[in-house]
């Protein structure tokens, strides 16, 4: 994650579910970084995924069409995020993806605040920020499992009516689906308008 001092919005306090639902529905996140006090993000240039953008490869479209992966939504929660935990990122040292952050989405989970989407080879999981989302991680047992998650995810909430995702940082391979950068401002604006939508049971 390429980051500046103007991204980070607060140093500190403890990682607990209250102060998740806090921090997303104001637009931040937080992102571990060992030896260092914990450090809250809202970075200037945030990375959305509008669904009308979205581009499915050739391959992946492929991918949809003969896959025989069973999509559920909440199924698999705590699978889900200690998977992405586990995931070896050959770009990273480590993960952010803690104990400590697994306990605390874990119990946001079991509040009703962070979901799951499985394709069971695959999975990402996220945070309802009060009527807009915010991806987290995903993670795959088989090639393309993890966009098909996403893909199943992104159905999810068009059903709901909301018509994009945050993704918080982009990512080539985000960027290749369509992603793109807009100014923190636009994404505050953002969530301020889809507040109160309801995207899961």
């Amino acid at each position: 994650m390429s980051t500046t001092a103007d991204d980070i919005v607060a140093i500190g306090g403890r990682l607990t579910a209250d102060a998740l639902v806090t921090a997303y529905r104001r637009g931040v996140f937080p992102w571990p970084s060992e030896g260092l006090p914990l450090l809250w993000f809202c970075p200037r240039r945030r990375a959305v995924l509008d669904f009308d953008a979205l581009h499915i490869g050739r391959s992946l479209a492929r991918a949809r069409r003969r896959s025989g992966l069973r999509f559920t939504i909440d199924a698999a929660f705590e699978r889900v995020i200690q998977r992405c935990a586990e995931a070896p990122r050959p770009d990273q040292d480590g993960t952010w993806i803690t104990p400590e952050v697994i306990r605390a989405y874990t119990q946001l989970h079991r509040r009703g605040g962070a979901h799951s989407a499985e394709a069971w080879r695959g999975g990402v999981y996220g945070v309802d920020a009060g009527g807009s989302f915010s991806a987290e991680s995903m993670f795959h047992e088989e090639p393309n499992a993890s966009k098909l998650a996403l893909l199943h995810l992104i159905d999810h909430l068009r059903s709901r009516g909301l018509g994009w995702l945050d993704i918080q940082v982009l990512t080539p391979h985000m960027e290749r689906m369509g992603a793109r950068e807009i100014p923190r401002q636009e994404f505050l604006a953002r969530l301020r308008r889809e507040r109160g939508r309801r995207l899961f049971p």
